[in-house]
């Protein structure tokens, strides 16, 4: 199970990060290979990366704390950890919950 949720983290994030799609079974992998690239973005095109975060819903309040100098980490690892886990969370939630398809809606409704 855990290797299904890695690989639909790691489709979804492949459009995202422009990243190659690779075989990826671990979160260990899929950290690494997303950190080089947030290396990348944090060096070349930082706030095409900050609107990247901002559209994946990764919390500013999380972001600050691993993008200070004295964060226990390097700051692309720690946002390729964040951007997993929040990935992982949506994952989660679309397999929790269940919506119900609309009923006819009438003809007023068709185009």
């Amino acid at each position: 199970m855990e290797e299904d949720v890695n690989k639909e983290t790691a489709s979804l994030l492949e459009g995202s990060f422009e990243l190659a799609k690779q075989k990826v079974y671990d979160e260990a992998d899929l950290i690494h290979a997303l950190s080089q690239r947030i290396a990348e973005m944090l060096e070349k095109e930082p706030e095409q990366l900050m609107s990247l975060l901002y559209r994946l819903d990764v919390l500013e309040e999380k972001i600050v704390p691993v993008m200070r100098p004295d964060a226990p980490e390097p700051a692309n690892i720690g946002l390729a950890r964040l951007v997993v886990e929040r990935q992982k969370q949506r994952i989660a939630t679309k397999k929790s919950v269940k919506i119900d398809p609309l009923e006819e809606l009438g003809d007023d409704w068709k185009w």
